[in-house]
């Protein structure tokens, strides 16, 4: 007979909103329990945010101390890889989730290691792996937060060979010489960085939209594929990759775009998106298509459920494919479980971004074109951040599009984009300003400090006096 359990609060997906969902469940009070078939703790802490960005930061030092005239002399070798890749290993804890479980432990929350799928209205069934199963049944809800995982676009040939997805690239023994990327986006541009400053020789962006980061402003893309062309990280927009091929498992990838080009490689990344981690979890048992992602209101409740029982949180539900979002929804739905009335706003109006790329890109809301396409009356304000204090400080050659969005009948910022060193550092008051709707001449008496590159705000205010 199957091990059978009871809690307030079923959460099946152990990554960071999952944590987060149960956790927050326990401070109002609730019984909770977390299913994992992976490692407690999920994505950005083994394959995503934590060793991309220690992955970056060895080659982000070095460029740093290059531009300072004083310090450059001093910078007589290239990064120690082998150093970087153990560093890399222990920022992702070595794959090792014990402290993650301790601390869920610490919070008097339960795991069950291994597969759950939903068997109907608030019932989970986990296959442990060991030909036993756990039979889980919430009082009051289940959340869903399994995250998601890469695409694999329809190009001839791509499933027959070996390819890396994000969870590869991350966790790289050595570096390529030839680098392959397919995709445009965050990890796609990261990572190119990231092992060109690693010391692969030859490293090849294809990107089928007209620019990098395609969902930021258009300067964003621009700026940052000249910074990489500057670095020799070659940069193909516009370009659609239709077959790939290997001889064998070991050989080179040979890619050949729609024009008739042949790009080679010894290994190719493949990042053009994510998909949901919904295919495998018993949605057919509650009549919900699985595959897809889980349609949600403002309350992090699936649509289409009877008695508004199930949840879901994170990537999984397509809303902000982000950690610090999925964390947010996380509390959120702690909170909703048990009785309070909040909504997850902030998901269609201030969701931060940063890209950890040199120059480093943040933003917050809307693009200008987001902006006008809600039929909002727009207003754009720009300053070149290298052109403040701040900014030369920090070396030669500094330079990156600043810009807000400005609702003008309401006068409030709706969007902001910083690009230049430090960016993602300045992002949270922008964040700040536009969740609370802070009347810019309000914002003038926010007064940064000098000689700080928040001093950034001051010229894009004066500029929206025409002082500029």
């Amino acid at each position: 007979m199957a091990d059978q359990r009871q809690y307030d609060v079923i959460v099946i997906g152990g990554g960071s909103t999952g944590e987060n969902a149960a956790g927050y469940a326990r401070e109002n009070g609730l019984t909770a329990v977390v299913v994992e078939s992976e490692l407690i703790g999920g994505e950005c802490s083994y394959w995503a945010c934590m060793p991309s960005k220690a992955l970056l930061r060895p080659g982000e030092v070095l460029e740093a101390a290059r531009r300072v005239p004083a310090a450059a002399p001093a910078v007589t070798g290239s990064v120690d890889v082998d150093k970087a890749l153990r560093s890399r290993d222990k920022f992702a804890s070595d794959w090792n989730d014990e402290g993650q479980a301790q601390w869920l432990a610490s919070v008097d929350v339960d795991v069950v290691r291994g597969t759950g799928r939903l068997t109907g209205e608030r019932t989970v069934e986990v296959d442990t792996g060991d030909g036993e199963s756990v039979m889980l049944t919430a009082r009051k809800a289940v959340v869903v937060a399994t995250g998601s995982s890469a695409a694999v676009p329809p190009i001839e040939g791509m499933r027959d060979i070996a390819t890396w997805d994000n969870r590869d690239v991350t966790a790289a023994k050595q570096i390529p010489r030839r680098l392959l990327i397919l995709g445009g986006g965050v990890i796609g541009v990261e990572m190119a960085q990231a092992f060109r400053r690693l010391g692969a020789e030859e490293v090849t962006i294809i990107e089928m939209t007209d620019r990098l980061l395609a969902n930021e402003e258009p300067f964003v893309g621009e700026e940052l594929a000249q910074a990489f062309e500057n670095e020799g990280i070659r940069v193909l927009t516009g370009a659609k990759a239709t077959s790939a091929a290997r001889e064998s498992a070991d050989a080179p990838v040979t890619i050949t775009l729609d024009d008739g080009r042949e790009l080679v490689g010894d290994e190719i990344v493949v990042a053009v998106g994510r998909k949901p981690r919904t295919d495998d979890i018993g949605l057919d048992t509650i009549g919900l298509e699985p595959g897809r992602y889980l349609d949600v209101d403002d309350h992090l409740r699936v649509k289409g459920i009877d008695s508004g029982w199930l949840y879901a949180a994170g990537d999984v539900n397509g809303r902000a494919l982000l950690t610090h979002q999925g964390k947010y929804q996380a509390r959120l739905v702690g909170d909703i479980i048990a009785g309070r009335d909040v909504q997850a706003w902030a998901d269609s109006r201030a969701v931060p971004r940063v890209v950890f790329t040199d120059p480093q890109i943040a933003a917050v809301g809307k693009t200008e074109q987001q902006a006008r396409d809600a039929g909002i009356d727009v207003r754009t304000v720009r300053h070149d951040i290298g052109s403040i204090a701040a900014g030369a400080l920090h070396g030669k050659g500094i330079s990156g599009t600043t810009q807000l969005v400005i609702d003008q009948s309401r006068r409030i910022i709706v969007g902001a984009t910083f690009v230049g060193p430090g960016a993602g550092e300045v992002l949270h008051a922008a964040t700040i300003a536009i969740v609370g709707e802070v009347p810019m001449d309000t914002l003038w008496h926010a007064v940064p400090a000098f000689p700080t590159l928040s001093e950034v705000w001051l010229r894009l205010l004066e500029a929206d006096r025409g002082l500029g």
